[in-house]
């Protein structure tokens, strides 16, 4: 009962002010449009390391990645188990190219910023046009030695819950032509929801899978390691960490 009550408190303080200084960031993502490129991309690392220093600082949650990430453009399959690691990609990569719903492309501000900063946005109604849009996107990210992110499931899951990769990843897969790094993340137990818990959200970067190699076997592949996770006794659960403030 008092670990929910300090969570709920660290939460209550966590909101107001991570989400304070992110509109400022969009504020100052708008006024880099005009500068450049770079200019927006700093925004975006302040935004993330931010992000960061609130959850350490305010909830008590710090970040491990278990693995090597790959170097060159490689395409990042990602669990999705909250908003952390969507927020947390540009502090995880080197300046990644994420695959996001076309809608949030709509929001004024963000959306051209977003644009700007090289997002690829995802039309899952738009037909081939759309589906060549994309594409091309993609691989002008990749000439651009950027990493692809990929969440391949769609949309959050529960943390424990394995569902079928939506069928995109394949044809994704198929026409990017990059190999697939898969990363495993177990951020659900502590980040979703309204209350925050302290405790260690961690990265399982899984081995690379090489392009070209039949769907079934690409996909389950990927799926094996994105999961890799959901062993209850991998929960992000650390109850007294030396470094996190109790």
């Amino acid at each position: 009962m008092l670990k929910t009550i300090i969570s709920a408190l660290r939460s209550a303080a966590f909101y107001p002010i991570f989400y304070s200084v992110s509109a400022c960031m969009v504020i100052c993502a708008v006024i880099a449009l005009p500068i450049g490129r770079d200019a927006l991309r700093k925004v975006v690392q302040w935004w993330t390391i931010w992000h960061r220093w609130c959850l350490r600082w305010l909830v008590g949650i710090t970040v491990r990645v278990e693995g090597e990430l790959a170097t060159g453009p490689v395409l990042y399959a990602i669990k999705h188990e909250s908003f952390f690691e969507a927020i947390d990609a540009p502090k995880l990569l080197r300046w990644p190219a994420v695959f996001t719903k076309r809608e949030l492309f709509d929001i004024p501000g963000w959306g051209r910023a977003a644009l700007i900063y090289g997002l690829v946005p995802v039309s899952r109604d738009g037909g081939a046009s759309a589906l060549r849009q994309m594409l091309k996107a993609a691989k002008e990210m990749a000439a651009d030695e950027r990493p692809l992110v990929l969440f391949p499931e769609g949309t959050r899951v529960p943390h424990g819950k394995s569902p079928p990769m939506r069928s995109g990843f394949a044809g994704i897969y198929k026409l990017i032509g990059l190999p697939v790094v898969p990363v495993a993340v177990n951020s659900g137990p502590l980040y979703q929801g309204w209350i925050k818990r302290s405790g260690v959200i961690t990265y399982r970067i899984g081995e690379m899978i090489p392009a070209g190699l039949p769907r079934a076997e690409a996909e389950q592949r990927v799926h094996a390691a994105m999961n890799a996770l959901n062993d209850p006794h991998a929960r992000s659960r650390v109850d007294h960490h030396p470094d996190l403030p109790q």
